[in-house]
């Protein structure tokens, strides 16, 4: 009984991740229409809600080098992007954290699967959670902080509401952590 509570837990917590980038990736697509970034936010986005669907633990070996073909494009995307300035940093940080997880869960240590090693995660694994908890956090403060009225100005902005887009972040970066914290 222990067992398959804790597999339906598994598979609920699974099916909202899968739920949650795939709506923070489309509204990043609707978003994209006038900007280079939002269009990378999207690929994020529905890239973690592929990469997060439960299969039952089998794969069947398409999965991981369709992501790592997608994820190396929008790292070399998000590379180009850098030349406009750092403030792309970001996306290709993202971009690289999921070549890195589709790697790893294409050699088996990766999301769902038990893994008894002494020495805990490896060191790149511990330096990205630390990186997204981070973002996770100033991501939530700037939310915060950024609350009150919304100027009209500001919500008929070509992007939207500032909030809403902070929290569509946020959303991808509690996902990015979440399965980081998988691994």
């Amino acid at each position: 009984m222990h067992g398959s509570t804790t597999s339906l837990t598994s598979s609920v917590s699974s099916w909202l991740l899968v739920l949650l980038c795939a709506v923070s990736g489309a509204y990043c697509l609707r978003r994209a229409r006038g900007s280079g970034g939002a269009a990378g936010e999207a690929v994020m986005g529905f890239g973690m809600a592929l990469m997060a669907v439960p299969l039952g633990g089998h794969d069947d070996g398409w999965r991981a080098p369709l992501l790592g073909v997608v994820f190396g494009g929008a790292a070399l995307h998000a590379l180009w992007l850098l030349r406009g300035g750092p403030h792309h940093a970001h996306h290709l940080v993202g971009s690289l954290t999921m070549v890195y997880m589709t790697l790893m869960a294409g050699t088996g240590s990766g999301h769902g699967q038990e893994h008894a090693q002494a020495a805990g995660p490896p060191l790149l694994t511990g330096a990205l959670l630390l990186y997204y908890a981070g973002y996770v956090m100033l991501g939530g403060t700037r939310l915060i902080t950024a609350g009150g009225p919304v100027s009209p100005r500001s919500a008929a902005g070509r992007g939207g509401p500032t909030e809403l887009i902070r929290a569509c972040r946020l959303a991808m970066g509690m996902g990015m952590l979440a399965m980081l914290l998988t691994m």
